[in-house]
């Protein structure tokens, strides 16, 4: 590559910012800016790609949606009823808190499509739960909390499916239904390293819940459990596209939180729309950076290079993915998710493409990768938000980090080689792929 080109020059000039301290959402606009003045191609061009590419995808709009879902359920008595609904259930086996950790993220999951939203609606009442009178580490519970938030956007709904979907055509409905198997999975990797480490530890045994007790606890926390019933059922009957989904999602949450368990104040409503708005403005600013940015890759024909330098090697499909796969766990050690599946994906698909690789397969084992970014040391945000949330160094939460990471490296392994585990279930309702 000369070092010299606009290209060169347009990817310092954003490596720089970045550093410097500009969010990447910024720094690829002026580097794409700079391109176009340097190539001597029309400026316009940047505000034109952000434009038709925010205002021709209308399912950009589910992303503020499910932030929104998420921060709504986190204000409201919700999280804590679907808390003591999982300590019922496996709160009375030795590790029990810990188990509960897992299984709220599962059933969490399938409401927000953040795993920081998981992390933050969840991470501090667990994080109290499980450190109250000296039961669990402080680090191994922000441990536990990090890496169970990972399930979030892997079960369905997804908001790094849905930008996945953006950059790749595929469908949204059979990725999220792709993702079931894979996030179940994770979850039982998790609930395994758990047991072990509940033998090994001697984690302490809770006070079983009184089987009467159980029908009460269930029932009031019914209407939190049907969220990903409505969700989901609205998306795969046909009745609701993703989108309206996340609409339908938030609304739900909204009149849940108020009418139902009358738990939210027109404050915290406020604080949470507030919120829910800036999350989402940081992330249409990273989409829009990198729609001006793929534009500058397409013009480089970067991703046609890519191909051609791969078939050169005459890769196998196994073989790519090992090396997708080694390249996005490495790229998550030091950049953000959002980033990578917004500039770095879309450079991969057409090779994914050419060697046959079906989107959906190869969307879900992305997805996987890049959320494992989140607790890979040193840009792992997943275990930045648990460091800030139970005030423990962030080398004790990386060390008991490990067992669950490697764990869930090997669910990702049988991921990438059963291609099966992702694709049973949307073939299941019709997907031709």
């Amino acid at each position: 590559m000369n070092l010299t080109s606009p290209f060169s020059l347009a990817i310092v000039a954003m490596t720089a910012l970045a550093f410097l301290g500009l969010p990447i959402g910024h720094a690829m606009i002026a580097g794409s800016v700079l391109y176009l003045l340097l190539a001597g191609l029309d400026l316009a061009t940047a505000a034109e790609q952000m434009l038709n590419g925010m205002y021709s995808n209308y399912i950009i709009l589910a992303v503020p949606l499910f932030v929104l879902a998420a921060e709504l359920m986190n204000i409201g008595s919700m999280t804590e009823r679907l808390l003591r609904f999982c300590d019922a259930i496996v709160g009375r086996f030795r590790g029990g808190l810990a188990q509960v950790n897992v299984l709220q993220s599962i059933i969490f999951a399938g409401m927000s499509g953040s795993a920081i939203a998981d992390a933050a609606g969840t991470g501090k009442m667990m994080q109290n739960m499980m450190t109250a009178n000296g039961k669990y580490r402080a680090s191994y519970a922000a441990a536990l909390t990090a890496a169970t938030a990972v399930i979030g956007p892997i079960i369905p709904p997804s908001i790094p499916m849905i930008l996945y979907a953006l950059v790749s055509d595929a469908s949204i409905g059979y990725l999220f239904l792709g993702g079931v198997i894979p996030g179940l999975l994770m979850a039982a990797a998790q609930m395994l390293i758990v047991a072990i480490g509940a033998r090994r530890e001697n984690f302490p045994v809770e006070a079983p819940t009184p089987l009467r007790d159980l029908p009460r606890i269930t029932w009031q926390a019914l209407p939190t459990l049907m969220m990903p019933v409505v969700l989901l059922g609205g998306i795969y009957s046909g009745i609701t596209t993703p989108t309206e989904a996340a609409a339908v999602a938030a609304a739900y949450a909204l009149v849940i939180s108020v009418l139902l368990y009358r738990s939210v104040s027109f404050r915290a409503f406020y604080k949470s729309v507030l919120d829910s708005a800036r999350t989402s403005a940081s992330i249409g600013m990273l989409i829009a950076g990198a729609l001006v940015f793929n534009y500058v890759v397409t013009v480089e024909n970067i991703p046609d290079g890519i191909k051609l330098w791969l078939e050169a090697w005459q890769l196998s499909p196994l073989a790519f993915l090992i090396l997708v796969n080694i390249l996005l766990l490495l790229l998550g050690c030091l950049l953000e998710g959002t980033t990578i599946l917004l500039v770095v994906v879309p450079v991969l698909i057409p090779a994914a493409k050419a060697l046959g690789i079906d989107l959906v397969h190869f969307g879900i084992v992305v997805v996987v990768n890049i959320m494992l970014g989140l607790i890979t040391p040193p840009y792992g945000l997943l275990l930045f938000v648990m460091t800030r949330i139970a005030n423990v160094p962030l080398r004790d939460i990386v060390k008991d980090t490990m067992p669950f990471l490697f764990a869930m490296i090997g669910a990702l392994t049988l991921i990438t080689l059963l291609p099966g585990l992702v694709l049973w279930l949307p073939r299941l309702l019709g997907y031709q792929g």
